[in-house]
């Protein structure tokens, strides 16, 4: 999910520098083994001055990857390296590497501006970059190809980044896909902080309100659209799929109901009710007075518990709990937990 942000945020910088006139070397995560902190696909875009955009790491490998991408801005000679944490984890915190895990990063040099990739980012369509790596090792050039539609589908139904290896030609595919929408039914106060939160973790973020007021630009600078409509009309204006989530949180009892029984009517995975359980509740008893009623789907009170005071907080409960149903995860702490917090396909 943070693929597709990170990855547009990089190729708009790049598209920058390139008008600039300036040089710039783009290190991207080609193989992970065992735990990292990053997946395949993590950019990091390293100008010949100024600051870098994105990370291939927590922060760990950002200082030798920085060196090496100077290096290669200087030659115009794409590099491999590796960074294993090996056994001893201390000793890998310490060198550079905070996970038990190897992870493989291409730093290549920059010469156009991406156009192509930015216009499908733009557009929000799923796309695949396949970047060929067999020339890298005797310092020759990588080959990159686009690929969309019919063509792609193969790749996008693997649905992450990976390495591909066919006998000694290796190349590295890039998957991008739309992240999922997050409705915030509410232009309210507290709706432009989750939309904040959420925007910054990668969702695109739709906000809905029949008070065409409060749907300013200004107020929710991140969001993908603001859209005027009352719950009558909701589903008209809006498509929701299997991957899109929504809050509801208008604070006013009818419209969260007519909201809701709109959003029941959709396949959205996830719906969100702000408030107190005795409130939701009520909500439900109406509802179900109506008809079946899919509760499933239906969190509310909404986000985790984690003790919260004030919209911020909220946000983060909210998000937070989003995240962990996406994943399939019960929240619970990270030191309770025995898998590998990095494991793969998560």
């Amino acid at each position: 999910m943070k693929l597709w942000l990170e990855t547009r945020q990089v190729l708009d910088r790049l598209g920058a520098l390139h008008r600039e006139g300036q040089r710039a070397a783009l290190a991207t995560v080609i193989r992970v083994r065992g735990s990292a902190y990053r997946h395949e696909g993590a950019k990091l875009l390293v100008p010949e001055e100024g600051d870098v955009t994105g990370n291939v790491s927590g922060g760990c490998l950002e200082e030798d990857v920085r060196e090496v991408a100077r290096r290669v801005i200087a030659s115009g000679v794409a590099e491999r390296r590796s960074y294993c944490g090996g056994a001893n984890e201390i000793a890998a915190w310490d060198l550079g590497v905070g996970c038990e895990g190897e992870v493989e990063i291409l730093i290549e040099p920059c010469n156009g501006d991406r156009a192509d990739e930015r216009a499908l980012l733009a557009a929000e369509e799923a796309f695949v970059v396949l970047t060929r790596l067999d020339a890298v090792a005797d310092r020759g050039p990588t080959e990159r190809r686009v690929v969309k539609g019919k063509a792609a589908e193969a790749w996008l139904a693997a649905s992450r980044s990976h390495l591909e290896r066919d006998g000694d030609a290796e190349t590295f595919v890039d998957v991008l896909r739309p992240p999922p929408r997050l409705l915030i039914v509410s232009a309210g106060d507290d709706a432009r902080h989750l939309a904040r939160v959420a925007s910054d973790v990668g969702f695109r973020v739709v906000v809905a309100d029949r008070r065409p007021g409060l749907l300013d630009p200004a107020r929710f600078p991140r969001a993908a659209r603001l859209v005027e409509t009352d719950a009558a009309r909701l589903n008209e204006r809006l498509v929701l799929d299997e991957d899109s989530f929504a809050v509801v949180m208008t604070h006013h009892f009818a419209d969260d109901t007519d909201y809701l029984r709109a959003l029941l009517r959709t396949p959205a995975r996830y719906l969100g009710v702000l408030g107190p359980r005795q409130r939701t509740e009520r909500i439900l008893g109406i509802l179900r007075a109506e008809g079946p009623v899919d509760e499933s789907r239906i969190f509310g009170p909404v986000g985790l518990d984690i003790g919260t005071d004030g919209a911020e907080q909220v946000a983060l409960a909210v998000i937070a709990e989003i995240l962990a149903v996406r994943s399939g995860r019960r929240p619970g702490s990270l030191r309770d937990r025995s898998a590998p917090i990095h494991a793969t396909g998560e």
